[in-house]
């Protein structure tokens, strides 16, 4: 199976050995051993600097889709309540269209608020299959995949480095339980605290969202309940596969985690969802600055508020009187009819429709010319 997957992610493997060798050869120059750990660790901060800047517009998506899968979660309970107990097959055809013209409706959809995770996991396996063929490439006496740039010497660099001289960046835990070293005590104590900072990480990152970003209408969904539960699985997982990874790449997944935490407390903190503590604890900053919040969520001067609260004051009074105007649809029995006054009008053309309305126009008052003012005829 390793081989399987070392085969068909040759691609992202050469980019990532190239992109690695890279930020290794900027470190050097600046003077940092080409053999020492650190150079190495920084190098792979540079793998992930690199990777989420080149993916950071679909971060933006999935803080988007994250937002409206937790808005359309009581429109989504209204569909499921509907066709609660109904398992006939036209039935879960119906339930499904509604299911996805919500989603088209909003924008959205369960998988692009996983775009991020599914992009990088690759990436992720790509490191570690990289990291764990280091020591058979070394053993061997050739360089990686990316021959021209990962070559034999760098292979022995990275097989010889030591993070603080103490734990090699190719090692796992496992291997230093079963292939003990001199500084394999020091190097476990080193592995369990980053796997703990890297557990950490990911829970204050998933923490921020669940805790401060979510409206009240969102933690009613069952998105809201299954983030919950996955706030602590994730974690819960990463202890037990934390111990088969090399250092390499639980350096990797904690600069990650880092990296993603810090982008998640400036979208939170700048750029809230509506409604959500993060959201009102933003306003009563604005508020302090003598600023406030517009409908699209900028910061504006007050001035520019109250032209723009009044200008949809404004638009809810033309659509109330829109509305009050509308003329009310007529029955077909009423249209029928109206259409046979209108044909029969028609027949009768614009004099005789011209007479008939001056006749009723006519004073009362008005007498035959014949007749005089006491009503007496006039004899000629």
């Amino acid at each position: 199976m390793g081989d399987f997957f070392g085969t068909i992610l040759f691609p992202i493997r050469w980019v990532i050995e190239a992109i690695l060798v890279g930020w290794h050869w900027v470190w050097t120059s600046i003077g940092l051993p080409g053999n020492d750990g650190l150079s190495w660790v920084l190098s792979i901060l540079g793998v992930v600097v690199v990777v989420r800047l080149a993916i950071f517009p679909l971060f933006v998506k999935q803080i988007n889709s994250q937002r409206k899968m937790m808005e359309l979660g009581p429109q989504m309970k209204k569909v499921q309540e509907k066709y609660r107990g109904k398992k006939d097959q036209l039935s879960r055809e119906a339930q499904m269209r509604e299911t996805q013209a919500l989603y088209k409706k909003h924008g959205t959809s369960p998988v692009s608020g996983c775009l991020p995770m599914l992009v990088q996991m690759p990436i992720f396996l790509s490191l570690f299959w990289t990291l764990r063929d280091i020591a058979t490439w070394h053993a061997e006496g050739h360089g990686g995949l990316n021959k021209w740039l990962f070559t034999a010497d760098k292979v022995s660099q990275f097989e010889d480095a030591m993070l603080f001289d103490v734990a090699p960046l190719s090692k796992t835990l496992i291997d230093h339980f079963q292939h003990p070293m001199a500084t394999s005590t020091a190097a476990i104590v080193m592995m369990i605290l980053l796997v703990a900072l890297m557990i950490a990480t990911q829970f204050l990152t998933q923490l921020q969202i669940v805790s401060k970003n979510l409206s009240p209408e969102a933690k009613q969904g069952q998105a809201y309940q299954m983030q919950r539960v996955m706030l602590y699985i994730i974690p819960f997982a990463m202890v037990f596969s934390g111990v088969f990874f090399p250092l390499g790449v639980v350096t990797y997944w904690f600069f990650n985690n880092l990296w993603t935490m810090a982008q998640q407390f400036y979208i939170i903190r700048e750029n809230p969802t509506p409604g959500s503590e993060a959201a009102k604890a933003r306003e009563e900053r604005v508020a302090k600055k003598g600023k406030r919040i517009n409908a699209k969520g900028k910061v504006v001067s007050i001035e520019e508020y109250e032209r723009e609260q009044a200008e949809i004051v404004r638009q809810v009074e033309l659509e109330r009187q829109a509305k009050a105007k509308r003329v009310q649809p007529k029955s077909a029995k009423r249209a029928k009819k109206d259409a046979q006054q209108a044909a029969q009008q028609k027949k009768q053309g614009p004099n005789d429709t011209g007479q008939a309305a001056s006749a009723q126009r006519k004073p009362a008052s008005e007498k035959p010319s014949g007749t005089s003012a006491n009503g007496e005829g006039k004899t000629v």
